[in-house]
């Protein structure tokens, strides 16, 4: 084992004894990415900030669910991720679940962004889609996950997650397209 997993192993097993030093260099190794994981979700700094520090209040108070099978970032970014759907949830999102027989599903990826386009303005352009197509493609393109975990974390089935992540593609297409982008 190397000696990064082991100071990480063991700094975790501080926490779990409640040693604040050892919160305060989990927080300070992770608040970074964690934060830019909640800005992704929440697009408004204040608030991916609360949606970290409750992310991190939770997690220690969790820690003992903490399985080191996986790794504790990708642990702890799935509670950010969560915190911030759940904060979603309450403002009343809903995510539409799609009949089976109205799917029309392809993997054809065959349109190339303008390289003079800024990732700012692919951002805006995500931005502006409908909330449950902005975070199936934000889990799925910025996050990393797979339409399983998509599945799970947002309790819709993979058909759906499927669906919704390509008409999330089809109308960021369609607004790239308007704008010339694309």
């Amino acid at each position: 084992m190397n000696q990064t997993k082991f100071l990480h192993r063991d700094l975790i097993k501080k926490c779990k004894k409640n040693n604040c030093k050892a919160q305060m260099k989990v927080y300070d190794l992770y608040c970074d990415a964690m934060f830019k994981t909640a800005f992704n979700f929440m697009k408004d700094k204040a608030l991916a900030e609360d949606m970290m520090q409750e992310s991190f209040i939770k997690a220690f108070q969790k820690l003992n669910q903490f399985n080191e099978s996986v790794a504790f970032g990708a642990w702890l970014k799935k509670i950010v991720i969560n915190q911030c759907l759940d904060y979603l949830k309450r403002r009343k999102l809903t995510i539409v679940e799609i009949n089976e027989n109205h799917l029309q599903l392809s993997d054809e990826d065959n349109w190339k962004v303008q390289s003079s386009i800024s990732i700012d303005q692919v951002y805006y352009a995500i931005e502006q889609l409908a909330e449950n197509y902005k975070i199936t493609l934000k889990l799925f393109l910025l996050e990393g996950y797979d339409h399983q975990e998509i599945a799970q974390i947002l309790n819709i089935t993979e058909v759906a997650s499927r669906s919704q992540l390509f008409r999330a593609k089809n109308k960021l297409k369609e607004m790239l397209k308007q704008k010339n982008y694309a």
